[in-house]
């Protein structure tokens, strides 16, 4: 074949590329019990790496597998060794092909920290676990479709301050379930909610029940209060603290101190106590105290004679009473006219200057 014949091959060929295709016609009759084709428009696809390490009790692992139940869009890691670092964790969901991941961390089988982040540039968000409630411990009444899409429902105060926008975004992200996801289905029956309430972020999860507005919980229910935000996936620098966080352990330790306090308290009013307790010489005497001790007609006796001895000592002050009331009353006899004849001298001088 020539150069020419070769050139001409090529732009035909070019022009058969260049030409429209036309749309399949669709088929005039289909029966019912023909399956529907698939959308295959998954373009958010994203990926959340759910897994623990090792440590966590029984209900932070019911916790987790509730977590993996709403969330169809996630994908399952075994538990991760004590010895291995965060950073491991970036390898670990390469390998998976995931964008997300959740990470449990238990300590000294009490404490829970849940790590958000985003793979492979960050950032990374640490939080403390707190009033944990499962879905087999609360069986409540709602319920709904495995693998459908949940409606995200955040509280205003997600706005307001920064490092709130950035823990909506990350959440969103994270328990977004991605549209047209293969393990998903195409309904909207349940919702999210994220409020803020002392400081941290509680987590609810309902059934909707009709259009107007009514909801039923499913569960499970935490409570999410921030640690820190950190620039980079499981590693870099601090963007955020929070300074009303503190430690489980701190908090164990002051409930402990509390209760010292209070028993080094009342061992101290049981000493003032025995230090300012009344004595028998403190006691007021009563009158009548001795009156039933002892043999009674002893008693009756004594007191018969301390009457006969007070009898003439009061006689005799009856009589000098009497006594000083007679001579008051003379004194004042005399004295009286002796004062009203002043009085009459002193008026007649008087009326004697006024003349």
């Amino acid at each position: 074949m020539t150069k020419a014949s070769k050139k001409n091959l090529k732009r035909k060929h070019k022009e058969l590329e260049e030409l429209p295709e036309v749309p399949e016609a669709l088929p005039a009759v289909r029966s019912s019990d023909e399956p529907l084709q698939k959308k295959t428009k998954w373009t958010n696809k994203q990926r959340v790496l759910v897994f623990a390490s090792r440590g966590i009790n029984h209900r932070d692992r019911h916790l987790m597998e509730d977590i993996k139940k709403i969330m169809p869009h996630h994908k399952p890691e075994s538990k991760m060794e004590r010895s291995k670092t965060l950073s491991v964790v970036n390898e670990m969901c390469e390998m998976k092909n995931c964008t997300k991941a959740i990470m449990f961390e238990g300590r000294k089988k009490r404490d829970l920290y849940m790590w958000l982040s985003n793979i492979p540039n960050g950032p990374s968000v640490k939080f403390l676990v707190e009033n944990v409630s499962t879905m087999a411990e609360l069986k409540l009444t709602g319920n709904c479709l495995r693998g459908s899409r949940p409606l995200l429902s955040f509280d205003p105060v997600f706005q307001k301050d920064p490092h709130y926008m950035l823990l909506k975004e990350l959440l969103t992200q994270t328990f977004g379930v991605p549209k047209h996801h293969p393990k998903s289905q195409p309904f909207f029956d349940h919702v999210y909610t994220f409020s803020i309430l002392d400081n941290r972020i509680w987590f609810r999860n309902f059934q909707v029940l009709s259009e107007d507005g009514a909801v039923a919980e499913i569960g499970p229910r935490f409570v999410l209060n921030p640690v820190k935000i950190f620039s980079g996936s499981f590693c870099g620098e601090p963007l955020w603290e929070n300074p009303h966080y503190m430690s489980p352990a701190r908090y164990r330790q002051q409930i402990r101190l509390q209760a010292k306090d209070k028993y080094v308290h009342r061992i101290q009013q049981k000493t003032n106590a025995e230090i300012n307790k009344p004595d028998s010489s403190t006691q007021p005497k009563i009158p009548l105290e001795d009156l039933f001790k002892g043999d009674p007609v002893v008693k009756a006796e004594e007191l018969v004679k301390e009457a006969e001895e007070e009898e003439p000592v009061q006689k005799i002050l009856v009589k000098k009473k009497k006594k000083l009331v007679k001579l008051s009353k003379n004194v004042n006899e005399e004295l009286v006219p002796k004062v009203v004849k002043k009085k009459k001298v002193v008026v007649s001088k008087a009326k004697k200057i006024k003349t």
